[in-house]
């Protein structure tokens, strides 16, 4: 019986314990076998990823450490980075208080405000319009033809509204031939804003339909017919069932163009710059241009990048907040 005792005694485990060893051994398997697993899976799309990292890491992140020089009295003729004395805030402070400075500023945001009023929804409007052509060739003709000027230069778009708007343009000899007065938008201060606004619609708007059409291709068909049978006239689908199958992708782009407020291009305010003058087309990015590198003072034009991708990254994160806020993933989510 002692003989028996000890040999249970011996040879009996906890319940807990038992259980406790080869559950963790088979969850680390477990998870060992899942990487293995999803890396067999995965390797294609993390090799067609390689060239995009490599060039993200090569002209994205390895110049970004180059921020440094905000933060120096930068001269690339004497020692470049490594051989710069550091002034601290020195070209910040210079910047805030610069009028020109504050001037693009102004100017820069006020003109994202209007084109996210008067820009923004024009897409929207015109996929919408785009989903409700029946015929398929008369849609992919369309499609075409407001897709084509995304791919003119911004040469060729001022250009085109030269001749259109000009002092000498199509509309001013019209009015003439008429008895009225020319018209010259092109070097009208008061209306510039308004030009730049409708250049970009032009040039872009049916660009930025190709994100809302996708948006539109993943609602489901029953939903309209489910509608229609109960009633529901087409500008009521559209209000329950189109508008919120689009409003994730709508937040989600009006977050990214937030983000990138200081951002309203150069090109376009550059060239047209000389005919309405620097105090309504002086931008962000002009104003980089003309008091960093034609001036030669980089860490200057460093301090003011700088404070650009800043403002852009907190708009994000705010905007983002209120998109969580409101019930919407957004850019990113917790988990």
């Amino acid at each position: 019986m002692s003989a028996d005792a000890d040999t249970r005694s011996v040879t009996e485990v906890r319940p807990g314990a038992t259980q406790a060893g080869p559950a963790v051994g088979a969850q680390k398997d477990t998870r060992r076998d899942t990487f293995a697993a999803r890396l067999r899976r995965d390797w294609p799309l993390l090799v067609m990823a390689m060239p995009m990292l490599v060039l993200v890491t090569a002209f994205w992140w390895v110049p970004a450490l180059g921020n440094v020089i905000a933060f120096q009295d930068y001269n690339p003729f004497t020692g470049g980075i490594l051989g710069s004395p550091i002034i601290g805030f020195t070209n910040f402070a210079e910047l805030f208080g610069d009028p020109q400075f504050i001037r693009a500023v102004v100017n820069t945001l006020g003109i994202t405000a209007f084109q996210l009023v008067f820009y923004f929804p024009v897409p929207i409007a015109l996929a919408l319009l785009l989903n409700s052509v029946v015929s398929g060739r008369l849609r992919a003709f369309i499609q075409g033809v407001v897709y084509l000027p995304h791919f003119f230069s911004w040469v060729l778009v001022v250009a085109i509204f030269q001749q259109m708007f000009g002092g000498a343009g199509l509309i001013a000899q019209i009015l003439r031939d008429h008895g009225h007065a020319g018209i010259d938008w092109m070097t009208n201060s008061d209306t510039f804003i308004l030009l730049v606004t409708a250049e970009t619609v032009w040039k872009d708007a049916g660009w930025g339909t190709i994100v809302f059409l996708a948006a539109l291709s993943t609602i489901d068909p029953n939903l309209y017919e489910a509608a229609a049978v109960d009633g529901a006239r087409r500008w009521r689908r559209m209000w329950h069932i189109t508008l919120p199958g689009l409003r994730p992708v709508i937040v989600l782009l009006l977050i990214l163009r937030l983000g990138d407020a200081l951002n309203v291009g150069f090109e376009q305010f550059m060239l047209q710059r000389g005919a309405v003058g620097s105090k309504v087309s002086e931008v962000f990015d002009t104003f980089v241009y003309w008091s960093g590198l034609r001036t030669g003072d980089f860490g200057y034009g460093a301090a003011a990048g700088l404070f650009k991708g800043l403002v852009g990254l907190a708009l994000i994160l705010a905007a983002n907040r209120v998109a969580h806020a409101l019930g919407e993933r957004g850019v990113y989510s917790r988990s």
